[in-house]
């Protein structure tokens, strides 16, 4: 219901008037207004509508629109005050419909408008209140869910401080690019099952306010993946350096926690492993898992082959023990090597007398008695053995 504040009553019962008045329709005057209450966007046009009447026979009826009016305070015509004056146009029909145009809104124009009309007969004037409390909202804000995972799906809405009045069409931009949409007559943007590359700034705007567009970065979490590990140094892994195994992924958000396994047992924490002083028995098949907010993934496997020169090289005698003018001898090289050894050298002293792992000597005779020595090359190096003597005894003679 709407109030006459013009015909007042004696001062003592002042209250009781102003209680009825608030809640009982005044004779053959109202004003009722089409919203009581209007959200509009910074910037934007409002249109403020009224129905009025008022009692027959009046002369000198006038109308105009007046904010914030106060009790006893006779309202003052928006077309008048400052600020407004160039913004404010009134259109009045014969069907007793009275509009308030309001022009480039802002946040200072929010306050209550209420229709005044006034008439010859001081006694004959009415204010329609309570009127219309305007509200404005300012730039649109994209809100975001606080957890938006990677095949989820998610729902980005565009927030006003109030609810806008007018029916909007809404425009969605992805860095700064249109996006279409199949409704534009709605505030929120749907995305059934998010990407990596949805990850973006958005932003919204009512259609036809596209500068007033503020954005907001969307992050997608995912578990960790192109999960991989790179040894250092890269090459042979020569026995007794320090080798550093580096576990690394895509992951939003980064990953919490890595664990280091050889074949299935755990050998370490944390993004790089370290191993001071590797030996042979290092060697083996590595893998890393990643543990995110999101998720777990692991590594492929990789292998880690220690390499070193030759070692613990020696030289067996087959026969053992004395060896008969005659006879056949095997002279055979071992050694422990990474990669294998990849050439044997024989040698008689210094003179090269043969190749191959073994050195066979057929119907040897005293001459081939001396020291001999084998040679042992692979990638990492040479190793030589030790001296071994070949003593050779002549056949026992019958008598």
């Amino acid at each position: 219901m709407h109030q006459q504040l013009d015909r007042k009553p004696s001062e003592p019962n002042r209250l009781l008037f102003l209680i009825l008045t608030h809640s009982t329709p005044t004779r053959g005057w109202s004003v009722k207004y089409k919203h009581s209450n209007i959200c509009a966007l910074k910037g934007s046009s409002v249109f403020i509508h009224s129905n009025y009447t008022h009692p027959s026979g009046l002369t000198g009826v006038k109308k105009f629109w007046a904010k914030n009016p106060s009790n006893g305070v006779e309202p003052t015509d928006l077309t008048t005050v400052p600020g407004y004056t160039d913004r404010v146009r009134y259109s009045d029909n014969e069907n007793q419909t009275f509009y308030l145009h309001l022009q480039t809104v802002n946040k200072s124009d929010e306050h209550m408008y209420c229709v005044r009309i006034t008439t010859n007969e001081k006694a004959e004037r009415y204010l329609g209140y309570p009127g219309v409390m305007l509200r404005v909202t300012g730039q649109l804000m994209v809100v975001v869910p606080e957890r938006v995972s990677e095949g989820n799906a998610t729902l980005l809405t565009c927030a006003t401080t109030c609810n806008l009045t007018e029916k909007a069409t809404f425009t969605w931009f992805k860095n700064r690019r249109l996006l279409q949409t199949n409704n534009q007559d709605l505030n929120t943007l749907y995305i059934q099952s998010t990407r990596i590359d949805d990850a973006a700034s958005y932003c919204c705007a009512v259609k036809g306010y596209e500068h007033r567009c503020s954005p907001r970065a969307l992050f997608v979490q995912d578990p960790p993946k192109n999960v991989s590990v790179s040894i250092s140094p890269s090459g042979g892994i020569v026995e007794g350096s320090s080798v550093n195994l580096t576990c690394s992924s895509d992951a939003n958000p980064p990953v919490q926690n890595y664990t280091w396994f050889k074949v299935k047992a755990m050998v370490g924490q944390g993004s790089t492993f370290t191993i001071s002083k590797i030996s042979p028995e290092d060697s083996g098949e590595y893998k890393c898992k990643c543990i995110n907010a999101e998720g777990v993934r692991y590594s492929a496997v990789v292998t880690l082959k220690v390499v070193d020169p030759p070692k613990n090289v020696s030289v067996s005698i087959s026969p053992s023990g004395g060896i008969v003018e005659g006879s056949s001898v095997n002279l055979t090289c071992s050694s422990d090597a990474n990669p294998p050894v990849q050439n044997y050298t024989w040698f008689k002293v210094k003179a090269m007398v043969g190749q191959g792992s073994t050195f066979t000597i057929s119907k040897i005779s005293p001459e081939d008695s001396g020291e001999y020595k084998c040679k042992c090359i692979n990638a990492e190096g040479v190793r030589y053995s030790a001296v071994v003597t070949l003593k050779v005894v002549g056949k026992e003679k019958r008598i």
